[in-house]
């Protein structure tokens, strides 16, 4: 079956399996609280992906750890929709856990914005350290239970974002004048991207390929994992290393799947999913690394940047957002918490 075909049948499949799976897990719940069960995991990448990677080890290490009484299925692909649809399977009960970008909980509260910010982040490591700390983000993170039914368990990073274009090097923001980049529907990263020099467009990311390769596009930005593994370095061979954002994936369970559990297990699923972040973040940094020599291999021309130049024009986006006083007491604790 090619991927085109694949992809056109998803919403049928996504239809069938949240059918499926409302019945099944409302049926597991009522005949076993507290005594453990299969969770299902919705997911919109690859077998291949490192979320993929570190949440099959999960599944095990979990399974271990309970003797058998709970562990995790992954659908990956997307099969069971895509993220906007799947986060609303997870506050029904239909789905257990998924995946959900920083933009799509932007939209469910706002002060998400804030962890996806210009130069809050020095680093992956600083990223994820802050992401485990309850101190800094556990009223964030459970800030959707009430009106959503939704836990953010804690994220995924999505490691440094940069530019690619069609044509290049791009070297500072001036490069960029009149340049179509494509960005996520979020008033964040068009501000950030209209920031550095560009005209921000708001696109479907399955259509940015084609985007690109016709010229409707000059570029796009995302890591470097994507970069590759959806092909765009076959039609973008310029990557600035801009490094502008640091994103994240967040996961998200369905609260009551939390309670269901004694709290004896609810501990050892809170410590295997620490472990779990850890390895995920070890292995998307290895990756990163081998992203970079791949495309380097194929043809891609790495640029980097006038740091000083970039950051400038970033700040001015950071500026305008810590206006909102909630923003900015969150901001500043995690940039204290850096130092």
């Amino acid at each position: 079956m090619t991927t085109r075909l694949r992809r056109a049948l998803y919403p049928l499949i996504a239809c069938l399996a949240a059918v499926l799976l409302t019945s099944c897990s409302h049926g597991l719940q009522a005949a076993g609280a507290h005594s453990g069960r299969t969770l299902i995991f919705a997911l919109d990448q690859a077998e291949d992906h490192p979320s993929y990677i570190a949440l099959e080890n999960f599944s095990e290490r979990l399974e271990q750890a309970t003797d058998g009484r709970w562990d995790v299925r992954v659908y990956p692909n997307a099969s069971l929709g895509n993220q906007q649809e799947t986060v609303q399977l997870v506050g029904d009960g239909s789905v257990d856990m998924t995946v959900a970008s920083g933009t799509l909980l932007e939209n469910l509260n706002d002060d998400f914005r804030t962890l996806g910010l210009p130069l809050i982040f020095d680093s992956v490591d600083d990223q994820m350290e802050v992401l485990s700390d309850d101190s800094l983000v556990g009223d964030l993170f459970s800030s959707l239970e009430s009106s959503n039914h939704l836990t953010v368990l804690g994220g995924f990073t999505q490691g440094e974002r940069h530019l690619y274009t069609r044509s290049g090097p791009i070297e500072r923001p001036k490069d960029l004048a009149g340049m179509k980049v494509r960005v996520q529907e979020s008033d964040l990263m068009i501000n950030m991207l209209g920031s550095m020099g560009s005209s921000p467009t708001p696109l479907s990311y399955a259509e940015v390929y084609t985007a690109v390769q016709s010229g409707v596009l000059d570029g796009a930005e995302n890591n470097l994992i994507s970069y590759m593994t959806e092909g765009h370095n076959e039609v973008a061979k310029h990557v600035a290393l801009t490094g502008h954002q640091i994103g994240t994936d967040y996961i998200v369970i369905n609260s009551d799947v939390l309670g269901d559990m004694t709290e004896q297990d609810r501990r050892t699923f809170e410590r295997e999913w620490q472990t779990t972040v850890e390895k995920h973040t070890e292995l998307w940094l290895q990756r990163t690394d081998e992203a970079q020599d791949q495309a380097e291999e194929e043809g891609t021309e790495f640029t980097d940047v006038d740091e000083h130049a970039f950051r400038d024009a970033l700040r001015t986006v950071l500026d305008g957002e810590l206006q909102d006083p909630d923003v900015k007491e969150l901001y500043e604790r995690i940039r204290d918490h850096q130092q």
